[in-house]
């Protein structure tokens, strides 16, 4: 049985918004749905706005583009406050690769959602060593929706959460493709 919650007489009526979070290793379609449920949103007649990291111009400086080459549009931010002032009156808002996003893209997707958008993020749930990567734990422990997909491991061919770095580079951020990185089930990440 529903029953309906209650509403002060003195509050306007607000929409209830919600974060949804995509996550899981390079290779393994994060990004792909990302735009799939953006599209569906568009076809819907929702307003959408798109953002994602300046700093990953890999496929293209201004879209979005998986590895597959599907491709939508996006506005690069330097900063997740940047996101606050460019939302506007939208229904919702995707944010991609949020990994690279600084912390305080947590804050601010909790007070998108609490204005009553629905907030799609996608990003990398792990670095190179198979820690944490950024902002992406706390995303997760806030998002009511938590999609973890999957790549097929390069190696052995079994189910891989892993981004194993092919090159010498120790550092955090180390933008790739398959010439940088490959998916790598748990075994063959730590061989």
């Amino acid at each position: 049985m529903f029953i309906e919650p209650y509403h002060n007489q003195n509050q306007r009526e607000t929409k209830v918004g919600w974060i949804e979070v995509i996550c899981g290793s390079m290779f393994s379609g994060k990004t792909e749905e990302l735009i799939r449920r953006l599209n569906r949103a568009k076809i819907a007649k929702q307003k959408v706005e798109i953002f994602k990291p300046a700093l990953d111009t890999r496929y293209h400086a201004e879209d979005i583009v998986s590895h597959n080459s599907l491709a939508i549009r996006s506005t690069p931010v330097q900063a997740a406050q940047e996101i606050l002032l460019m939302a506007g009156d939208c229904d919702v808002v995707g944010i991609d690769e949020a990994q690279f996003i600084d912390s305080e893209i947590v804050e601010v997707v909790s007070i998108l959602a609490n204005h009553g958008k629905r907030v799609i993020i996608a990003g990398l749930d792990m670095d190179f060593q198979g820690k944490p990567f950024g902002p992406m734990p706390a995303l997760m422990a806030t998002a009511e929706y938590i999609t973890k997909v999957h790549a097929v491991c390069v190696v052995c061919g079994d189910v891989a959460q892993y981004s194993y770095r092919k090159t010498a580079s120790q550092d955090k951020v180390l933008l790739g493709e398959t010439d940088s990185y490959e998916a790598r089930c748990r075994r063959c990440f730590q061989h």
